[in-house]
């Protein structure tokens, strides 16, 4: 079986047989997702894992358990990174300096010291790194990304029920980071302001947290994250010149609402609005179609066409301290 990539106008042919062999580090909730679809994976052969905990997956599950870490990644080419977000570090240097290469879950570390240390190693043993910042993958997100052209103003809401899993870091590193690389993605411009305020409930960390992050190009961009709501919401809303446009990451739903001047002759039934000094609009709403996908799914297959094609990653080590640098920051704010 031949697997064709394209890439930058060209093609490359990657044969079935030449696999890219990976291995997973932690195997709890996300890992044990991880593990089950590298298995079936086009690109990645499974090697198998590591966990601190060898009894923490069914026996029945069928995946080779390595007890000794060092063991997994002499095995592999490519290391997923699952474990809980302090070990980051330690677990990707290791991986890196042994030239394998890695994707991490977001955060990418526990501090910016540590994300440029590892940027600056995957430099030097030429490694590909991604970091997991999933949403990017949102079939809702990639249908309507390129309608996005200069936000002026963005606002953030995801809510979660209380799971005490992910509760080693904040609200502002469990959740917000997801709408945060977002909007970084979309913005292309460093925050010059920050203001926030969060409450500690049942962690001892922020479990809510509201903040407002203006740009360098008069970007403004509201976030809210609670990890203790009583329902779960994920939605983000770009309002841009002329246009409005509201992404639904949790029910794949979204709706883009253009504004134009209106034309003389128009449809009888067409969305018309006039302003006080007498100027017709006319209003066009769009429910783009989404493709059902697994964000997961495609994250892997990213990564694996920058290993493949020696192409930079969608989602690069340097977007993940980017990401982080501005949840610090939100954090300083709050702490």
């Amino acid at each position: 079986m031949l697997i064709i990539f394209k890439n930058k106008n060209k093609y490359r042919i990657f044969e079935k047989k030449n696999m890219i062999k990976a291995g997973v580090v932690g195997a709890g909730h996300l890992g044990s997702i991880h593990l089950k679809l590298l298995k079936a994976s086009k690109y990645f052969e499974l090697i198998g894992y590591h966990d601190i905990n060898k009894d923490i997956l069914d026996i029945n599950d069928n995946f080779i358990f390595f007890e000794k870490i060092e063991n997994l990644i002499d095995s592999v080419d490519a290391v997923f990174i699952c474990t809980n977000t302090p070990n980051h570090y330690e677990i990707a240097k290791i991986c890196i300096k042994n030239s394998k290469h890695i994707f991490i879950e977001k955060p990418i570390t526990s501090t910016l010291d540590q994300a440029i240390e590892l940027i600056d190693l995957s430099i030097k043993k030429n490694i590909k790194g991604q970091v997991g910042h999933v949403e990017r993958f949102n079939s809702a997100f990639t249908c309507v990304k390129d309608t996005i052209k200069v936000p002026k103003f963005i606002e953030c809401h995801r809510l979660a029920e209380f799971n005490p899993r992910g509760n080693d870091v904040s609200v502002v590193l469990d959740l917000m980071i997801h709408d945060i690389d977002i909007v970084l993605s979309v913005v292309k411009s460093k925050p010059t302001k920050v203001s926030a305020n969060g409450v500690c409930v049942i962690s001892e960390t922020p479990d809510i947290c509201n903040a407002r992050v203006e740009f360098q190009n008069g970007c403004v961009a509201n976030f809210t994250a609670s990890r203790i709501s009583l329902k779960n919401m994920r939605k983000t809303r770009f309002f841009q010149s002329n246009a409005y446009i509201s992404i639904d990451f949790l029910e794949k739903k979204t709706e883009v609402v253009k504004i134009k001047d209106a034309e003389d002759n128009q449809d009888k039934y067409a969305m018309i609005i006039e302003n006080s000094s007498g100027k017709k609009k006319q209003i066009f709403y769009n429910n783009p179609k989404i493709e059902e996908n697994n964000a997961i799914i495609e994250e892997h297959n990213a990564f694996a066409n920058s290993i493949i094609n020696d192409s930079k990653p969608l989602i690069s080590l340097k977007d993940g301290l980017d990401a982080l640098n501005l949840a610090n920051k939100i954090l300083n704010k709050i702490l």
